[in-house]
């Protein structure tokens, strides 16, 4: 980390560099504790779990974060190829091998959610168990085309938006460039911008990503994000520097480029073992106001809850944010859910 780099109290940097890729990390808690590893999504970091990071640690577990590739201080890459599920995956075995245990707890966000899915249904012998927030199992994991098909055309039309809430996905597959330009023009304004609560009003209203290709790019074709205030709800002064720094430092190309291997993601999930049946204890958290990965009314988490033999569900009232937005509820499912699925995994802190 560097010298400027803001840690949460309580939290310690780290970096793990291999032949083959650097991830750097955040952790808290006793190293032989049990292991809870957080994965986080766009356009985040390790950063986003400083929350949950820190409560775990207090129960005496071993809570990790890192951040992911293209993100913050691990490693970045030119292609968008070097983004796809399949070399994410290792990343993680890299760091759980390196972190002295066989098994974790995997805890995904938005598209650090099928990375934590795709531990489980690659690598069950690696997972304790598996939770995601907002992004239900065998959605994403499977490719556009099969989420597009989960569409509610009630609310989205297909002669408006043939791929409903996802059409900003089709815009980085058509026009990348011109989506990423102007998140690179200004990162501070673009973290300002999209962290924010969530706004009770939009729930079963059209999604803002279902407009990009229509506006012809994410601010109707200006130059850069605009500039609004900071919700303070969500992230703080010093954390929206953190986030703009590092994204401003490393570009919007990789955290982008996520986007760009629905194909080949697809192509992966075939090779998931007990074909992609999962058997562990597995948790989806919804987020009741997140309008882009609505799992409320619509059929999202629809093939989750066939493939999955031992699922929990629950509702916190966020938006997307949810683990910054609302944490205390997001823990308090967490530990409810592995108290009762996965007896022995909490066990009393040492005084």
């Amino acid at each position: 980390m560097a010298n400027n780099d803001f840690v949460p109290p309580g939290l310690s940097a780290n970096v793990l560099e291999t032949r083959r890729h650097t991830t750097a990390y955040l952790d808290a808690g006793p190293k032989d504790g049990p292991l809870i590893i957080f994965t986080h999504g766009w356009p985040e970091l390790s950063l986003s779990w400083r929350h949950q990071l820190q409560f775990f640690a207090a129960m005496g577990l071993h809570a990790v974060a890192p951040d992911m590739r293209g993100y913050g201080r691990s490693s970045i890459y030119a292609r968008h190829q070097e983004y796809a599920q399949a070399l994410i995956i290792e990343d993680m075995l890299e760091l759980i091998d390196s972190l002295g245990q066989e098994r974790a707890v995997w805890v995904g966000h938005d598209w650090g959610s099928p990375v934590a899915w795709n531990m489980a249904s690659h690598h069950p012998d690696r997972c304790v168990a598996v939770a995601s927030l907002c992004v239900p199992y065998a959605s994403i994991e499977r490719g556009l085309d099969e989420v597009i098909q989960l569409v509610d055309r009630n609310l989205y039309p297909e002669a408006d938006f043939p791929a409903g809430q996802w059409e900003y996905m089709r815009y980085y597959e058509e026009n990348f460039e011109a989506a990423t330009k102007p998140m690179d023009a200004n990162a501070h304004n673009m973290v300002q911008l999209i962290f924010r609560k969530a706004d009770p009003a939009g729930f079963g209203q059209v999604s803002g990503t279902a407009l990009v290709r229509r506006n012809g790019g994410w601010f109707g074709g200006t130059g850069e994000a605009p500039e609004v205030p900071r919700d303070d709800d969500v992230i703080s002064e010093q954390e929206l520097k953190v986030y703009g720094d590092s994204l401003k430092r490393n570009g919007f190309f990789g955290p982008n480029s996520w986007y760009m291997n629905h194909q080949a993601n697809a192509e992966y999930f075939k090779t998931a073992v007990n074909g992609g049946r999962l058997e562990l204890p597995a948790l989806f958290i919804a987020a009741q106001y997140d309008s882009t990965c609505e799992s409320i009314t619509s059929r999202l988490p629809e093939p989750m809850r066939k493939y999955c033999t031992n699922l929990t569900e629950a509702v916190v009232y966020s938006g997307h944010w949810m683990a910054q937005e609302k944490p205390a509820d997001v823990n308090r499912e967490l530990v409810s859910w592995l108290a009762r699925e996965v007896p022995g995994f909490l066990k009393p802190a040492r005084i």
